[in-house]
């Protein structure tokens, strides 16, 4: 482990931290808010970054695999640690641990929150809880390759572990090219949303906030009822389409920008995407029609809940805590599923469900006929059988987190679907759950210790476990 140069790149990123303040800064002083809490904190960030980022390593700049797993998880850590403090110095929260974990589910794009009331907060506070989500959808690492390319000579050990889904792949051979891509597909996604959301008499401010919460897939609104309090069927499809297609794989749409439409629409987990949330919708829209009374609000709600839910944002037009067991339970699968690898959104990925699927079947085949030899495959390429044994390892540690989360969460004696969906919201970076934690409620009724855990989850969640739990391996501090 080359510490210095891991010290060396995390002062780099908590500079860039600073930077990340800065708009949250102007915002304080447009809407005449108070900015010392956001001029204390990058003064303190500054005092740790500098001296970090002058003490440079005398042995150059080679990253290898090691050094990026620690640098991506120590660097997310810190972020979160340091991003709290403007919570702190303004008051809107009294202890560390929630405002720690306010920022941290706005990193990890995951929208749980301990604030009861939103709407009586200082807009700067508001904007830099919904500017996290952006900057952490795409990726913290992604944006600093975008932003210094010269970080590293191998920058590749940083977004292969930070980006999610079972594997990664480079979409123009250098990192930094790629990097600026994905970062333009997403700003400019975001920008159109922008607009039409403006366009639909959404107010400007709110018009940013909820653009930035849905182009990062996680969800902090400005307003206690979220989405909801608009009653504007208009902005709820604009929202609900971009939901959907942030949860999209950004190779396809790449691919699409290149003219290989064919390649794009060839791809196995869009189809099963767009084909498990249509399903879920109709199911939902059926289940729900009693509670309505009319086809048209019970479309309506089920589309946008299958699609907040499906991409991980969190979004919510109305209370879906409210509705029958079947479509409760309906969405809570769709919280372990989650969206497309590659994508801003959480939870396990479509692609693993479906390799797992094929899977199975490969047992099932196997099972009545032991001589036949069958290679799985995705998108008519062979899956190599590491990728598949790296999915069930993946699914194995995200079942055994959750149960323990599950089980730790229960401690504070609340009841079993609370806990549940809690310990499942934070892991898949989703934000409301049921009961307790449902669309209406929050995450504040839980113990410190809790929410600590919580915030653990939702970074591991964030980047699939390893990055993180690799930081408690010993052999990972050995020097060589």
């Amino acid at each position: 482990m080359n510490r210095r140069l891991v010290l060396h790149m995390l002062g780099k990123l908590l500079l860039l931290e600073v930077a990340l303040l800065m708009p949250s800064l102007l915002v304080a002083y447009y809407y005449k808010d108070d900015p010392t809490p956001f001029w204390y904190t990058i003064g303190i960030v500054l005092a740790i970054s500098v001296p970090l980022y002058l003490a440079k390593p005398n042995d150059g700049l080679e990253l290898h695999a090691r050094e990026g797993f620690a640098v991506v998880g120590l660097a997310w850590a810190l972020l979160g640690a340091f991003g709290a403090l403007p919570f702190m110095f303004s008051g809107v929260t009294v202890y560390y641990w929630d405002a720690l974990f306010e920022t941290v589910s706005g990193f990890t794009t995951t929208g749980a929150s301990i604030l009861p009331q939103v709407e009586t907060l200082p807009r700067s506070i508001l904007f830099w809880r919904s500017f996290t989500h952006w900057v952490g959808g795409m990726g913290v690492l992604v944006l600093t390759l975008a932003l210094m390319p010269r970080i590293s000579q191998h920058t590749t050990h940083l977004a292969r572990a930070e980006s999610p889904g079972p594997s990664y792949s480079k979409l123009l051979p250098r990192m930094k090219d790629t990097s600026r891509v994905l970062y333009l597909l997403y700003a400019s996604m975001t920008i159109v949303l922008f607009v039409a959301l403006l366009a639909s008499g959404m107010p400007l401010f709110d018009s940013v906030i909820h653009a930035m919460g849905t182009a990062g897939t996680g969800g902090f609104s400005n307003r206690n009822l979220s989405v909801g309090a608009y009653n504007n069927p208009v902005a709820e499809m604009l929202i609900m389409a971009f939901m959907f297609l942030f949860g999209t794989n950004f190779f396809v749409y790449f691919c699409l920008l290149r003219g290989d439409g064919f390649k794009a629409f060839r791809n196995e987990e869009l189809r099963a995407y767009y084909g498990i949330g249509l399903g879920a919708i109709a199911l939902i829209t059926i289940n729900i029609f009693p509670h309505y009374g009319d086809v048209w609000t019970s479309l309506r709600h089920a589309s946008f809940q299958v699609s907040s839910i499906m991409s991980t944002t969190g979004y919510a037009t109305d209370n879906f805590d409210l509705w029958p067991q079947f479509s409760r339970i309906l969405l809570l699968m769709l919280m372990l599923i989650g969206a497309s690898a590659g994508s801003t959104a959480g939870g396990i990925k479509v692609v693993r469900t479906v390799l797992m699927g094929k899977v199975v079947r490969r047992e099932v085949v196997h099972t009545l006929h032991p001589r036949k030899v069958e290679v799985v495959k995705l998108d008519g390429k062979a899956v190599p059988e590491a990728t598949l044994s790296q999915v069930g390892i993946f699914l194995f540690v995200y079942f055994a987190l959750l149960m323990l989360g599950t089980l730790i969460a229960s401690l504070d004696g609340h009841d079993f679907i609370s806990c549940f969906s809690a310990t499942a919201s934070c892991l898949s970076n989703i934000g409301p759950g049921l009961s307790l934690v449902g669309p209406h409620g929050n995450f504040g009724g839980f113990s410190p210790a809790v929410k600590y855990m919580f915030s653990f989850l939702m970074l591991a969640g964030r980047l699939e476990f390893f990055p993180l739990l690799v930081l408690f391996a010993p052999s990972l501090w050995r020097k060589g």
